[in-house]
């Protein structure tokens, strides 16, 4: 049996994100995914496993180790891998690389919400925070919105310059609440646990996708934003009492759990109603999505060979 092997050049010169997008749509329409997560620590040391299981689509186990002493050894922080198991007989299939299947499974999740969820027509796009993921989303949402001219906002002036400095045509932002209301599509991918972006600034018509929160203290909007916004999640199971963006607000009885519309796993009322009602999509990410992305990954990889 031969094992394949993904690294993370190779792998991405044969991805595109609409393709990768369609195929996590129809990844939601297979029985819903067993999930579980496993967390094991010395000191300040991590590894984390995330695995799923969807019946049709296969196994996968994303195991990441979190070493926060690596940057002073001249090594990354975060390493990994994702082993991808064949869902006829169980057998290892591909061994993907981490950083390829974060990144193109975060991104390509907020992608298919705003396909799903923003107006065609939107034309200004606003990105919040400069990391890496911001680029990603930069990427992603450029390949759906090829005619959109996008913004960046972030804490810190010089790494939004840096970051503008990328992709040509793109501004920097100096203050948010203006380029909040000046945008079509608003996605916010920061490590902050209150609150940047206020429901006050939000305008008729927008799409907002919230990506950086991940912990359940951790939150992107206010409650007013919640409120004002027609509510979506990724998943339900991996959202809902897990991340703060839901869980906060719904503890302190500002939403209800009523007020989330939908998952990808009810696409029949996952949309748009009207071109004036905000959108808020709440990208939560789990194992099961890192699953879709890897097969993807697999079949793309198996097509150009």
């Amino acid at each position: 049996m031969t094992i394949t092997i993904i690294p993370f050049a190779e792998g991405q010169a044969l991805l595109d994100w609409i393709a990768l997008t369609d195929a996590m749509k129809k990844g939601h329409t297979l029985p819903q995914a067993e999930i579980a997560d496993s967390l094991l620590y010395r000191g300040s040391d991590t590894l984390l496993s995330r695995a799923a299981w969807i019946d049709g689509l296969g196994l996968a186990v994303k195991s990441a180790t979190i070493f926060p002493g690596n940057p002073a050894k001249g090594k990354p922080t975060v390493n990994g891998g994702v082993n991808l198991y064949s869902d006829s007989d169980g057998t290892l299939e591909a061994i993907v690389d981490f950083h390829l299947v974060t990144k193109w499974k975060t991104a390509g999740d907020s992608l298919l919400g705003a396909r799903m969820l923003a107006r065609p027509e939107s034309r200004e796009i606003l990105i919040v925070g400069a990391g890496t993921v911001g680029r990603s989303l930069r990427e992603a949402y450029g390949a759906a919105f090829p005619e959109a001219h996008f913004t960046v906002w972030n804490r810190t002036r010089a790494n939004a310059e840096a970051m503008a400095a990328e992709y040509p045509g793109m501004s920097v932002a100096d203050d948010l609440e203006t380029a909040v209301r000046n945008a079509d599509i608003v996605t916010s991918a920061t490590m902050t646990e209150e609150p940047v972006l206020k429901g006050a600034w939000l305008q008729p018509g927008q799409h907002i996708d919230l990506i950086g929160a991940y912990r359940p203290d951790m939150r992107e909007i206010d409650d007013e934003g919640l409120q004002r916004a027609r509510l979506f999640v990724d998943s339900f199971q991996t959202t809902v009492g897990h991340i703060g963006e839901v869980k906060i607000p719904m503890e302190a009885g500002a939403i209800s759990r009523e007020d989330l519309i939908a998952d990808f796993y009810t696409q029949d009322v996952f949309a748009r109603t009207s071109d004036e009602e905000i959108t808020l999509f709440k990208n939560g990410g789990g194992a099961h999505l890192d699953l879709m992305t890897s097969r993807y990954i697999l079949d793309a990889w198996r097509a150009a060979q």
